[in-house]
Parts: C-alpha cells; sequence; structure tokens
C-alpha cells in the first residue's frame, strides 16, 4: 500500500461552491488516491477559510490522523453586535434630526422670500408687524410702511447711538420714562425745506424762524443776558419785563424803543426811576404831561425877584396837567387856563 494525499479547500457553507466558483477533480496514478480541489473564487458573503490536510494509511481509507488550521477573518461575537447597534444609533439620530429640521422650518415659517414675517430682498430686510429686539440693533437706515408711522417701545429707554470708525460713540440720543438726554457736539433740527429752525453747540443756540414764542403762564426765565433785536407779546396779550431780585438793564447801541400801540406802558420802581441823557435831551412828547404826586416848593422872598423875567413857572392843573407860564411877582397860572 502507498499513501496519497488529499488536499480539500472548503467554504464555511458547501451547498453555495456551485454558485460562487469551480470545482475541479485530479486523478493520480496511483491506486485509491485521489485529489480533489476546490476553489471558490469572487464570492463576497463567505466568512471563513478552513484547510484541512488529510492522510490515508490503507485500502480502506480510514483516516490515520489529521491536522486542522483555522484562520478567523471577519468581525464575529459582541464586536459584531456592538456595530450593529452604532448603526442602529446613528440611524435613529439621523432621523431625529430630520424630523427637528421640518419642525424648525415649520415653525419659523422659513420660505423662498424670507423668514415668516422677515423677508430678504435686494434693498435688505424687511419686518412685517411688531417685533421685540432683546439685544442691539445695528442698521443704516431704518423706515417704516407707507401707510403707517415708525413706532420704537420701550420698557425702560430708547438709545440711539452713533459711533465713528474707531467704534467710539460720537452722538447719543436717550428717552428714559422721566427725561430725555442728547449727546453730541451740536443740535440741529430743519425744516422740511432745509430751512435752519434750531440750532445749538458749545457757543450758544441759534433760533432760525422769525421769532421765538413762549407759552408758559411764567413766562420765559433767563438766567444771564438775552440779545435779541425785539421783544414782543402776544396778541392782545400784555407784556411784563420782571427782575424779582436784582435790576434790569435794556441797553442797544442805536436806542432803546418801547411801544404800546393800543395800551398803556407801566414802569414801576421799588425805589427811584432814573431818565439820563448824556448828550441830548429827555424829550416827554404827548398831548398831557400829568404829575399828580408833585411836592410843592416854598415861597421866595421879596428880595429875591431879580431875573424874574427870565424864568418861568411850571403850573400844574387839578388833574395832574403840567404846562409852562411866565414867571411874575405873582404866579401867573391863573392867566393861562389850559387846565
Amino acid at each position: 500500500m502507498k499513501p496519497s494525499l488529499s488536499l480539500l479547500a472548503e467554504g464555511s457553507q458547501r451547498s453555495d461552491i456551485d454558485g460562487c466558483g469551480q470545482l475541479f477533480a485530479l486523478s493520480l496514478p496511483t491506486s485509491a488516491s485521489t485529489l480533489n480541489a476546490e476553489r471558490a473564487t469572487g464570492c463576497a458573503q463567505s466568512s471563513m477559510v478552513r484547510e484541512q490536510y488529510l492522510t490515508t494509511t490503507d485500502d480502506s481509507g480510514a483516516l490515520s490522523s489529521v491536522s486542522e488550521y483555522i484562520y478567523m477573518i471577519g468581525i464575529y461575537g459582541w464586536r459584531k453586535r456592538c456595530l450593529y447597534l452604532f448603526v442602529l444609533l446613528l440611524l435613529i439620530i439621523l432621523v431625529v434630526n430630520f424630523a427637528l429640521t421640518i419642525w424648525i422650518l415649520r415653525v419659523m415659517w422659513f420660505n423662498t422670500e424670507g423668514m415668516g414675517y422677515l423677508q430678504v430682498n435686494a434693498d435688505g430686510l424687511r419686518l412685517e408687524g411688531e417685533s421685540d429686539f432683546l439685544f442691539p440693533l445695528y442698521a443704516q437706515e431704518i423706515h417704516s410702511r407707507e401707510d403707517s408711522a415708525l413706532l420704537l417701545h420701550s420698557s425702560e429707554n430708547v438709545t440711539l447711538n452713533a459711533r465713528n470708525a474707531n467704534g467710539d460713540v460720537t452722538g447719543s440720543l436717550s428717552v428714559g420714562p422721566s427725561q430725555a438726554e442728547g449727546f453730541g457736539q451740536h443740535f440741529n433740527i430743519s425744516s422740511n425745506h432745509d430751512e435752519n429752525l434750531f440750532y445749538a453747540d458749545g457757543n450758544g443756540a441759534v433760533v432760525g424762524k422769525g421769532k421765538l414764542r413762549v407759552t408758559g403762564p411764567e413766562g420765559a426765565v433767563f438766567e444771564h443776558s438775552v440779545r435779541t433785536p425785539l421783544v414782543k407779546a402776544v396778541l392782545n396779550k400784555e407784556l411784563k419785563l420782571e427782575s424779582p431780585t436784582r435790576s434790569l438793564s435794556m441797553d442797544a447801541p442805536k436806542g432803546v424803543h418801547v411801544k404800546a400801540l393800543a395800551g398803556n406802558v407801566d414802569v414801576t420802581a421799588h425805589f427811584n426811576i432814573l431818565l439820563h441823557s448824556t448828550t441830548g435831551l429827555l424829550v416827554l412828547d404827548a398831548e398831557s404831561v400829568r404829575l399828580p404826586t408833585l411836592p410843592v416848593g416854598k415861597a421866595r422872598t421879596s428880595g429875591d425877584s431879580q431875573g424874574m423875567y427870565d424864568m418861568f413857572e411850571v403850573c400844574v392843573c387839578p388833574s395832574g396837567k403840567l404846562f409852562l407860564s411866565n414867571a411874575g411877582v405873582s404866579s401867573t397860572c391863573s392867566e393861562h387856563q389850559d387846565c
């Protein structure tokens, strides 16, 4: 008896050999020995390849010794189960993310023009309805709709800031519940015809229109001097210039004119009223001049008659009217009946 060698190559599933590869059989000239070779090519489902080397010792074909070498290729056991679990977890996360994306798109009203009431166009952003801003808003221009006004509302205050290239605040306007504050180098108000109505800076304030009108019951209070070409009362109202604790002075290089076209001019003082003229005259031009409380002088003696004819006497009527009369030894007021 001659021993023979048989090489057997088989996959994990013998039923798949015909579908995966080809079977080759070779016959040797020795008696009772065969060599069968099976090769599986192109089979992607095979997970294990096992090689067995078998030797025979007699004609009956009984196996005398077996030597096995097993090579494990692939993922098995708990690793395979963990891989399947990880893939399942990824699928669950993907489905949840997709559902959240659909929900956000539905809630935020995303569309081809923008997001809900917020529309994006070539000119910028257009926002319909009322909006609440929790943080600062940066914009170059803010416009309202053509048929409605622009309303800025806040429970605390509304602040508008202007900054330069370095980020420093150069101008600010703050409107609070109790006061309004402005900060800037100058403040200017213009009309729709680009006319200057009011201008104020560190040097002073300028009223651009023809007049400044004060309608308060207490009038206007000035702590320092006021320069104006005209002080005029409202029609059918009185004009009153008063200094309760200090003096009142009116100065003009070309004259001071006080007129009352349909009323009286009253000058009242606690002490004296002084009318001074440096180089000119003091003229009281009226139909009548009255001094109702003029004091009476003392009588002159008979020896003081020199220069009597170059003098005049002031005659006072009972109504307070004044007129001049030539002075004489006795009063000449009775000779002129001008009262």
